[in-house]
């Protein structure tokens, strides 16, 4: 009788192999995918939610999500995120900066999973950026079960209803609460 583990051994191997980039992280695709109108020549505000791949095996299961918020007539975005290895290093592990908006998560395209435009943003992208930097965890990261980078933005939708952003199951973490 033969045995059913060398099969499953190589179906196991083979998921994760598929899940794993052929670049390192440090050289995996960062740029721009496409997704969000340019700041400079888009007038009207936009609130876009992002979420990713993670990087390597994690990727079949999980995704990386965050905010990206550009009022009326500026020029740029600003990105609100959790990133673990930041706490790692003893910074905060919530970064609240300017950067692209659509950015590939280390080689993983993001997808759009909540957007607003036009009237009445800016001041849905006030009540995010007050919330965020309120976010009671913002110095905490722990991959499992949170908090981490999916609690970030249930945590934001919760004291923003009006971001009316559902998070997709693979968005590990963002149920998580103290």
């Amino acid at each position: 009788m033969k045995s059913k583990y060398p099969v499953i051994f190589a179906l196991v191997a083979t998921l994760l192999l598929a899940g794993c980039s052929r670049d390192s992280w440090q050289t995996a695709r960062r740029d721009s995918a496409g997704i969000a109108p340019p700041a400079q020549t888009t007038p009207e505000a936009v609130l876009h939610v992002y979420g990713a791949d993670v990087y390597g095996w994690r990727g079949l299961f999980a995704i990386h999500t965050w905010i990206a918020a550009k009022p009326s007539g500026a020029d740029n975005y600003t990105i609100y995120e959790v990133i673990g290895w930041r706490a790692n290093r003893g910074l905060p592990a919530l970064s609240i900066r300017r950067d692209l908006p659509d950015r590939y998560w280390f080689g993983a395209k993001p997808k759009l999973l909540a957007e607003h435009r036009g009237d009445g943003v800016d001041e849905l992208i006030a009540a995010v950026d007050s919330a965020a930097r309120n976010y009671p965890w913002a110095n905490e990261y722990k991959l499992f079960p949170g908090p981490n980078s999916n609690t970030f933005p249930s945590w934001i939708a919760e004291q923003v209803p009006q971001l009316e952003l559902e998070l997709p199951l693979s968005a590990i973490g963002q149920s998580w609460r103290p």
